[in-house]
């Protein structure tokens, strides 16, 4: 165990955010005798197994064990794993991922790029011969073969590891088979580039092409004798890649699939069972509309099934589309004001929930994640639930106060659980509604215990967290406060979770009165609320000063000393807040925020600000490097940290630098911390602890308290 003499920035950092050792990544097998998940042997051990429980008699025993697999040996990662695990924020070690046959009797997994494959009834692991490094290693449903992709090339190797062999290999260096590109894996959740059938007989695989993208180099300054890391970026208003889409069998005959990719250039979504042809959700660039398109397996011809299209711009959403297993039509689109779920012609939910996610579809019924709606009886901010939804009605699964959500197989039900009252996340075993097993968490405990107030702030009903010094007293007067939103699209911060508000905590308990707020644009309200911000990113801002002085009058909020802290999003709502209102706010740490929306990827930007060559204006409005903030009087200037990793691909330094620039063209002091070396998380156990220890004693040098 831990030594709990370690300070909270020491622990927090060593345990990835109380992440180790928690189970994750669930999936039930279809007769529902076992649950596969991964999970590392303690709060501090990087490294996950790949476990399996028994549902009969509530054991767990080790499928795969990366120490014993490489024999002590250090995992090496190649640049493009790493770069797959950046862009799902993976920051562990070991096995990270894996996928199953159609029986969950077949487990592969690439361990230091290679090729294991575990046979879950056998309780054997072992690799298979096959030329490296590998990426993302999928068994076919009958389990007979393993499909992987090395070197830009999609390849199939028997899973007894005899027959390897190609079945895609780039044509220069330009394309890769079998892999997301970096929109798909960075903004619409697609991670993956190949698809299975339901025989086992063929596969979808993407073809990317990235020769029309243009080129960034990211520089290592700390070690100059390092080349530069050449990528392909795709800003706001350049040229994406180009993605095709191929039925390959598995001699390597190959069929296109055709579609109008010049109107539909982004293929957001695949799904392939034994319920229908291939289905393909493909959208527009501007994602205003997009088509549900199912694959004849024999010409590659497509058919349009479902159209969709909105004036603001659509949502892309896990587990949806696909077949159910009656062959309708499963999805969720933004109708009457709310996020609605049908099947076929017939929505299923109405304005009652705001539909999250499809975790299952089943005979009948459709298991899906959601939020109440505005009409809901008693206010649920911060919360999510799993609802059973059919055509009799819906039907709520999880139950108390947090955010939950659900894997379900074979009549067996996976439970996650995470409420405000204990740190972590329960995970419950259900049968019929009944609790039959639980799934042990191995985290560490925090040592410190989150208390937020979640409450609504201003007209709009701001959903907020208020965290106040463990300990504080009425008697002990009016806080500083400290604003500590990430405030934008995909980022919701209100949660009705307990480890989720641990930092903001542990600020208050540096003196700080904390607030966090959810404005327009962040999601979990209402497709309105998030559609708000469409060609306007500082109305995010303006939510964050509303929710401030509406909770001043019920908090002790000392107005006169307000900060702001927050990284990506939150880092350029930071700056915005003291470039544009330093009557309300006095100092900001701005982390890896994206500065001028021109150097961000065109799938996230022009969903929100459109095309910069269409309407520079909205682009300028919203960015921190205009003259808008930077020419004001010098006694409206407030102190600013900027910090940013030197290795950052996605908001790339580039950001800071340029804000600095302006800064100093402007004759505005600030501060710049660079971390070599970090990329758009902040991993390194020292230096995720020295950058929170950073910033407090930032803010209170720049608010004038009494710093330790």
């Amino acid at each position: 165990m831990t030594s709990k003499k370690l300070s909270f920035p020491r622990l927090h950092a060593r345990t990835q955010r109380f992440a180790l050792g928690a189970p994750r990544a669930f999936t039930v097998s279809p007769d529902g005798t076992r649950v596969v998940f991964l999970r590392s042997a303690s709060g501090t051990d990087r490294a996950n197994r790949l476990m399996v429980l028994d549902t009969g008699t509530g054991e767990e025993r080790v499928a795969a064990d990366p120490g014993a697999l490489l024999g002590g040996s250090a995992e090496k990662l190649s640049a493009e794993e790493r770069a797959r695990r950046e862009r799902t924020r993976e920051g562990s070690a070991g096995i990270v991922g894996y996928a199953l046959d159609g029986a969950a009797e077949l487990a592969a997994f690439a361990l230091s790029g290679t090729v294991y494959v575990a046979e879950l009834r056998a309780g054997t692991a072992r690799a298979l011969p096959v030329p490296g490094p590998v990426i993302d290693p999928r068994p076919s449903p009958d389990g007979r073969h393993v499909a992987y992709v090395s070197r830009g090339a999609l390849r199939v190797v028997g899973a007894d590891g005899g027959g390897d062999r190609p079945l895609a290999e780039p044509e220069d260096g330009h394309t890769v088979y079998g892999l997301a590109e970096f929109v798909a894996a960075e903004e619409m959740g697609r991670h993956r580039g190949f698809w299975w059938s339901p025989d086992s007989d063929r596969l979808l695989v993407a073809r990317v092409d990235d020769r029309a993208v243009q080129r960034w180099w990211i520089a290592d300054p700390a070690n100059p004798g390092s080349k530069p890391a050449e990528v392909a970026y795709p800003a706001a208003g350049t040229a994406d890649a180009e993605v095709r889409l191929f039925l390959t069998d598995l001699d390597g005959t190959r069929t296109e699939v055709v579609w109008d990719r010049t109107r539909f250039p982004y293929l957001a979504r695949v799904h392939w069972s034994a319920h229908g042809a291939p289905l393909l959700l493909v959208q527009a660039r501007d994602q205003r509309s997009q088509l549900h398109l199912a694959v004849d397996t024999e010409s590659g011809a497509t058919r349009t099934v479902h159209v969709d299209e909105d004036d603001v711009w659509l949502d892309l959403f896990a587990g949806v589309p696909a077949w159910a297993p009656d062959g309708r039509l499963v999805r969720v689109a933004d109708e009457g004001g709310a996020r609605v779920l049908s099947v076929g012609d017939r929505p299923l939910t109405g304005p009652q929930l705001h539909i999250q996610a499809v975790l299952d579809i089943g005979e009948s019924d459709v298991l899906v994640s959601a939020v109440a709606g505005e009409e809901a009886a008693e206010p649920e901010t911060g919360q999510v639930h799993v609802y059973r939804v059919n055509e009799l009605g819906v039907e709520r699964v999880s139950e108390g106060a947090g955010v939950h959500t659900a894997v379900r197989g074979g009549g067996v039900t996976v439970l996650l659980s995470a409420t405000l009252d204990r740190p972590g996340t329960a995970v419950r075993v259900l049968r019929d509604g009944k609790r039959i097993a639980s799934v042990a968490s191995l985290a560490e405990s925090p040592g410190l215990t989150a208390a937020p107030v979640l409450t609504e702030g201003g007209a709009r009903r701001i959903p907020c967290a208020v965290l106040l010094p463990t300990g504080y007293k009425e008697s002990d007067g009016p806080l500083p406060v400290l604003m500590d939103p990430y405030g934008g699209p995909h980022g919701r911060r209100v949660v009705a979770a307990h480890n989720a508000h641990l930092t903001s905590q542990w600020f208050a308990d540096q003196g700080f009165a904390v607030v966090v707020a959810d404005g327009r644009g962040a999601p979990g309200r209402s497709p309105a609320w998030e559609k708000a911000v469409r060609d306007d990113f500082t109305l995010t801002l303006d939510d964050q000063v509303e929710a401030l002085h509406a909770l001043a009058g019920r908090f002790p909020l000392d107005l006169t000393k307000v900060a702001m802290r927050g990284w990506s999003y939150g880092g350029y709502l930071s700056g915005l807040a003291v470039l544009r209102r330093p009557d309300v706010f006095h100092a900001a740490v701005v982390g890896a925020p994206v500065t001028d929306w021109r150097l961000y990827d065109t799938h996230y930007t022009e969903r929100y600000l459109g095309d910069p060559a269409a309407q520079p204006e909205v682009y300028a409005a919203s960015s921190l490097v205009t003259d808008e903030g930077l020419s004001r009087p010098a006694a409206e200037v407030r102190p600013m940290l900027i910090v940013h990793g030197l290795a950052d691909d996605n908001v790339v330094v580039a950001h800071a630098l340029r804000l600095s620039s302006a800064l100093l063209a402007a004759g505005r002091p600030h501060e710049v911390l660079p971390l070599s070396g970090v990329t758009h998380m902040t991993p390194q156990e020292q230096v995720a602890e020295n950058l929170l220890l950073l910033q407090v004693d930032f803010l209170k040098r720049s608010l004038g308290l009494p710093r330790a």
